[in-house]
């Protein structure tokens, strides 16, 4: 066993870091004077890997929506499920599946030990009969279909559709009706095998616990496994969209929009650099305080549900802006002539150094929020970074180092626009 204190001198803040005997990484960061506890095991399996890796180094395909599915069926057990189990602690449980990990995770104010020890029971003892996959199949099939109709969710899916030619960030986290109906009991045991080998996951604890706590639980219920980090496929996109338009109707009261600009990538994962200087440039673009935001607003173009994000993970990169409004191709037409403008004029001093400062005070008060701190811990580790990195990154940006992303990204050649329309 491996330990390590990762420390932070400026904001007097530290996590453990401790690659335990049965492959594990568990990763600790106590906050003094805090009620609350929160847990997070994590696996480093998501929507995006349809691939699984072969003993050969081939890869062969999957059903799309198996991460999900399999998050589903690993709550249940042959006796009380891990949800009525919680219910005794008094733990609140939850799992999600993203695009590249499948997380499970409490939160709780007391008997945090007792919690502990059925996170890492439940999720290292997997039952699947054929009967409950397929009972399974018609519980998710209602969730594909419910939404289908959910706009917010459409919109964002239809752009990656239009987006990406091949890559599976386009393909819909849960699935289809017609590829969860692939899934057998025998596979999902499968990719289990595959991707929650515990060398391939890790356990990120923050608030009120300790290392000695977290420990003496894992001592207990972690035995040493074989195996190694999960392999991804990268597939390479051409630089161009599928298709520069896609709408669809639903019923909503007011049309929504996605503009998305996909960036012709060479290699799977973006640096930190790339990531914290994108996202200062979207802000100086769009944010609440730019004259695009203001211009939008006062025409009546956008409201305050207007945002904008850096998308980016395993072999996907691409800036969006979205939101409501009455006619989202002027909105998308107004987006692209400030980028254009900005190419030319590029950013200024006085805007960059607001904004690095903006984004900096918004990392610093993350380290208020344990449940965050937890999932950060989680998501940083699969992409082999540390908790302060982003924070050390964000202090060493320039202003060339802006106006030189600025000239790689937002090519109009790579933009398409996702329209919900109203019935």
């Amino acid at each position: 066993m491996k330990f390590r204190e990762i420390r932070n001198v400026a904001l007097n803040e530290s996590y453990h870091e401790i690659i335990h005997a049965s492959g594990l990484t568990i990763l600790v960061m106590p906050k003094v004077g805090y009620s609350s506890a929160y847990a997070v095991f994590a696996a480093k399996y998501g929507s995006i890997d349809t691939r699984i890796a072969l003993a050969d180094g081939g890869f062969a395909d999957i059903p799309e929506g198996t991460a999900h599915f399999l998050e589903h069926k690993l709550f249940e057990s042959e006796e009380l499920d891990a949800f009525e189990r919680f219910a005794k602690t008094g733990a609140s449980a939850n799992a999600y599946t993203s695009f590249d990990r499948t997380g499970y995770l409490f939160s709780c104010t007391e008997n945090f030990k007792e919690s502990l020890g059925i996170l890492l029971d439940f999720v290292q003892k997997p039952y699947f009969t054929q009967e409950t996959v397929e009972k399974e199949q018609g519980i998710i099939g209602q969730e594909i279909k419910m939404y289908k109709d959910v706009a917010e969710w459409e919109v964002l899916f239809n752009l990656l559709r239009a987006l990406y030619h091949v890559s599976p960030v386009r393909i819909d986290i849960a699935g289809t009706e017609e590829s969860i109906a692939q899934i057998s009991a025998e596979m999902l045991y499968s990719c289990y095998n595959s991707f929650y080998n515990l060398n391939n996951m890790v356990l990120a604890v923050s608030g009120n616990a300790t290392v000695q706590d977290v420990l003496e639980v894992a001592d207990r219920l972690l035995k040493p496994q074989d195996g190694v980090m999960a392999k991804r496929e990268f597939v390479l996109e051409p630089p161009e969209p599928a298709t520069a338009y896609i709408e669809e109707k639903l019923s909503v009261n007011a049309p929504q929009f996605m503009l998305g600009y996909k960036e012709h990538i060479s290699t799977p994962e973006r640096t930190t650099e790339e990531r914290l200087s994108t996202g200062i440039l979207l802000d100086i673009i769009a944010g609440k305080s730019s004259p695009l935001y203001k211009r939008l607003l006062e025409a009546e173009l956008i409201n305050t549900s207007f945002s904008f994000e850096y998308f980016e993970g395993f072999g996907y990169a691409c800036p969006m802006f979205g939101g409501e409004s009455k006619n989202p191709e002027a909105v998308a037409t107004e987006i692209k002539n400030e980028i254009r403008k900005l190419k030319v004029d590029k950013v200024d001093e006085k805007s960059f150094e607001r904004t690095r400062r903006k984004l900096y005070g918004r990392m610093i008060m993350m380290y208020n929020d344990v449940d965050g701190l937890a999932n950060e811990l989680a998501a940083t580790f699969f992409t082999g970074n540390g908790l302060f990195d982003d924070l050390e990154g964000c202090k060493a940006i320039t202003l060339d180092t802006i106006n030189n992303r600025l000239d790689e990204i937002l090519d109009e050649a790579g933009a398409a626009l996702s329209v919900i329309l109203p019935v």
